[in-house]
């Protein structure tokens, strides 16, 4: 694998490299530091996705360390004197008081408080699209299996303890989604009543949940995660060669791009600057979770149109759209209802996420090493699975918020549960069909730009009297992405029949699905055209 850096060359200043031999006749490393300033990054803007992830837990862990100093999780019982005139003498845990003290009496705590949870959202908003691209170009192929894998677990981790963080004020709203943490447990079978016994000390509510999640919040998950995502964005990616986007000078086999010093480091440190500027704004003028609105909370109300924060929606909207189905069996009740929208649909879509990665390579019968991407279009079968994919968690995450729609347009609730049932199972479906149509217009499209080139909209005459369109060829940047070679995302997996004897990889049923969906995955695979054109098209008859 060959590297080409842009720019950088120039050996580094005098006093950084008398710092640099002192430190390393003491720790050593030099030659891999050497390594990693002239590692080349190329400069594509949907790389940058993961560097919101990783600045957003680094204020995360920030902010979260502040509130740390003021928040007392406590369930024990007290009664509110502060500042917040409208709450004064009401009975509330000691964790809710101790918010609303962040919120009015801290200096600065409301806005540490919302800072906060912006940047959760932005957190996990970014590791969803992070996973998208990475899904839609095949960076999940070898050799980034084990990275892939990593940000599975990442996007669970942290969607479990944005669970648990904003459960920890004890208002209403998170108390009520502790209060479906709690069904949810209890509904599995056999040891759903031991693991709630486990976890909530006793009958629900109990008086040392908040404590529990607590500790899980600041120190397990946040320990683990600080464990995994140097692992996922920095030694596995240092280690591996960085995934490029197929275009001028890069190939399977060269990385074009800048180097990580000064060039990438200039570029992230300004990145993380904007980072945290558009969390600060966002913190600054748009509220977010208030929960002296709410109340603390109690087991007996519940406030209309409730809803989680955006990532937890789409679990909210399996509960609501699942119909009241049980099944009773020897003694015992089975309830369906929450078992599948909770468990099987959550379960479905990680192991699915999980194992895409062996299960294409199983069909597609692809082991080589893969450092340049694929686009989108040129791969109609998995953009068709993505696309549907997307469109499933949407309608899920659309479902829980289901009274909100219903309330806002004025019709009735149980039409919105309908329309969703129907359209989580037709929607993926249909999503499939139209995106891997607009991935066959798009290669078309690309092919034709190679064939004819560019439109110039200058219309000649011909001594014939005919009208043509003068085109201009693309230029080699515009090119390369269309018609420089590339390793095929597919090879056939078995050979045709002969004299009416099957190949032996069809002699089974299992082979004979491979080979279904091996076909079905490259028939309409994007290829380099091997013709470059500029030639003249007729715009008008004669």
């Amino acid at each position: 694998m060959r590297e080409v850096v842009m720019s950088g060359d120039r050996e580094a200043p005098q006093a950084l490299g008398a710092t640099g031999r002192a430190v390393d006749d003491r720790l050593g490393g030099a030659p891999f530091l050497r390594r990693a300033i002239r590692k080349a990054f190329p400069d594509h803007w949907s790389f940058l996705l993961g560097e919101i992830a990783m600045y957003s837990f680094f204020i995360i862990l920030l902010t979260g360390v502040f509130l740390t100093l003021f928040f007392k999780p406590s369930m024990d019982e007290v009664i509110y004197n502060g500042s917040y005139e409208p709450l004064r003498g009401v009975r509330m845990s000691e964790a809710y008081a101790s918010t609303l003290e962040i919120s009015f009496d801290v200096r600065g705590g409301l806005l540490m408080r919302q800072i906060h949870h912006w940047a959760t959202v932005l957190f996990m908003a970014a590791i969803v699209i992070h996973l998208l691209r990475n899904f839609f170009t095949g960076a999940f192929r070898k050799p980034r299996e084990l990275n892939w894998l990593i940000g599975i677990v990442l996007f669970m981790l942290v969607m479990l303890n944005g669970l648990f963080g904003y459960s920890l004020p004890d208002d209403l709203l998170s108390g009520t989604g502790i209060r479906i943490l709690e069904g949810v447990i209890a509904s599995i079978p056999l040891v759903g009543s031991y693991a709630l016994m486990f976890l909530f000390g006793g009958e629900f509510p109990g008086d040392v949940i908040i404590p529990r999640l607590y500790v899980i919040h600041i120190l397990l998950i946040p320990g683990i995660l600080l464990a995994l995502i140097p692992l996922h964005a920095v030694v596995l990616t240092w280690r591996q060669t960085h995934t490029q986007f197929p275009g001028k000078g890069s190939s399977n086999t060269t990385v074009y791009g800048y180097p990580f010093f000064p060039v990438f480091i200039a570029k992230t440190t300004a990145f993380f600057l904007w980072v945290f500027g558009v969390t600060a704004l966002l913190a600054t003028f748009f509220q977010i979770n208030p929960i002296w609105l709410f109340g603390p909370y109690d087991p007996g109300a519940i406030s209309s149109g409730s809803q989680p924060d955006w990532y937890m929606g789409w679990l909210e909207g399996a509960l609501r759209m699942m119909p009241a189905w049980e099944i009773n069996a020897w003694g015992h009740t089975l309830a369906l209802s929450v078992i599948v929208p909770a468990l099987i649909v959550p379960g479905i879509l990680f192991t699915g996420l999980a194992a895409y990665p062996f299960l294409e390579r199983w069909v597609t019968g692809d082991h080589g090493v893969h450092h340049l991407l694929d686009r989108p279009r040129d791969v109609p079968a998995r953009t068709g699975v993505g696309a549907g994919g997307i469109v499933f968690y949407g309608v899920l995450w659309l479902a829980g918020g289901n009274d909100v729609i219903a309330d806002r347009f004025e019709i009735p609730l149980f039409w919105t549960t309908w329309f969703f049932r129907f359209a989580v199972i037709l929607g993926p479906v249909l999503a499939y069909v139209i995106a891997y149509r607009i991935c066959l217009g798009l290669q078309r499209r690309d092919l034709g730009l190679v064939e004819h080139g560019l439109e110039t909209g200058v219309i000649r005459r011909t001594p014939a009297g005919e009208y043509i369109e003068i085109e201009r060829p693309l230029d080699e940047d515009r090119l390369a992405p269309i018609s420089d070679a590339r390793p095929p995302a597919a090879v056939a997996l078995t050979r045709p029949e002969t004299r009416g004897v099957s190949s032996p990889e069809a002699r089974t049923s299992l082979g004979r699905l491979r080979i279904a969906l091996n076909r079905r995955f490259m028939r309409d695979l994007g290829e380099p055209p091997t013709s470059t054109g500029g030639e003249e098209r007729k715009a008008l008859g004669p």
